[in-house]
């Protein structure tokens, strides 16, 4: 045992089985797999960018691929609208508001479609992929979103605009219902967030997300997660991206979050949002774009049998 190793042993505790973590100094040694258990090329990202640009759904009545994201507060599901922004534009954009946990703002969140803009001016055009983002699913029955109204949207009677609150879920009188949703307005991909910081998913969110998968399933809608926060749940990782699928506390905890929400391992993609950085990265780019093929590749599968 080296003298380092030794200094750290008073510090350490409470150590989840393939790393050792140090509450005090923070310091979190993982151990990588000689070889990564999911194959990623890191040097296509202007081929994978061209497959999103080009993509068009068949279907005349659809202009648009709908993704919606929902999870727990604080899992990063406005931080991935700006990232999957930041990717296809080629530099860093805000276009949806982020907030902490508990932020007041939440107390009413808007309903809004996210598209993603191509060129500037007389030939500013938009990629055919959409996504909206949800309040997030919180403990108890009086916070966060209600998950009827989560449900209301995988079908597409939330109109554009609409305030979601914590006092219940939306009615056919209410001026946001939309009646009479068209192809474009359903959602063609449910996208599970949650961040890999998660230590465990409390019981009631639990059940929340159930509800809102099931309804997916009932419709046969796609579903795949995102866990975020890769970086800051792994030290190897924060070191170098290209460790994602070498990290064996990382390929546990998307195993842990398959089991939880019931969605296939092979369906869950880790990806890093931008966050500090203020320029690009291919890397980050790479993972995201990875994401974003197979939820169209899903989607697309989708809108053709719907």
């Amino acid at each position: 045992m080296s003298a380092f190793t030794r200094k750290l042993l008073p510090f350490i505790s409470g150590c989840p089985s393939g790393f050792l973590f140090c509450n005090k100094i923070n310091l979190c040694f993982h151990v990588v797999l000689d070889k990564p258990w999911r194959e990623l090329c890191w040097e296509q990202r202007q081929k994978d960018l061209d497959y999103v640009q080009e993509y068009q759904p068949l279907r005349e009545d659809i202009k648009y691929l709908r993704v919606l994201l929902y999870g727990p507060v604080g899992a990063g599901k406005s931080s991935v609208i700006n990232s999957v922004s930041t990717v296809l534009r080629g530099r860093i954009t805000i276009p949806a508001l982020t907030c902490k946990v508990h932020a007041k703002v939440y107390d009413g969140f808007t309903y809004a479609t996210h598209k993603f803009s191509k060129g500037r001016g007389s030939s500013k055009t938009f990629y055919p992929v959409v996504f909206n983002d949800t309040r997030g699913l919180e403990d108890g029955n009086n916070s966060g979103i209600h998950p009827d109204n989560i449900k209301l949207a995988l079908k597409g009677h939330v109109r554009e605009g609409y305030k979601f609150n914590s006092e219940g879920k939306l009615t056919e009188d209410d001026f946001g219902y939309n009646p009479t949703p068209s192809a474009s307005d359903r959602v063609h991909v449910l996208a599970c967030v949650l961040s890999a910081n998660t230590p465990q998913i409390n019981a009631s969110v639990l059940q929340k997300m159930k509800k809102v998968r099931e309804t997916a399933s009932e419709q046969g809608i796609p579903q795949i997660g995102l866990m975020t926060h890769i970086d800051s749940a792994c030290n190897e990782i924060n070191k170098d991206l290209k460790n994602v699928y070498r990290s064996k506390h990382l390929y546990k905890k998307m195993k842990d979050f398959s089991s939880a929400v019931g969605i296939p391992l092979n369906c869950i993609f880790p990806i890093k949002n931008y966050s500090d950085e203020i320029e690009m990265n291919n890397d980050i780019d790479i993972l995201i774009l990875s994401a974003l093929r197979k939820i169209i590749d899903f989607g697309d599968d989708f809108i053709q049998k719907c």
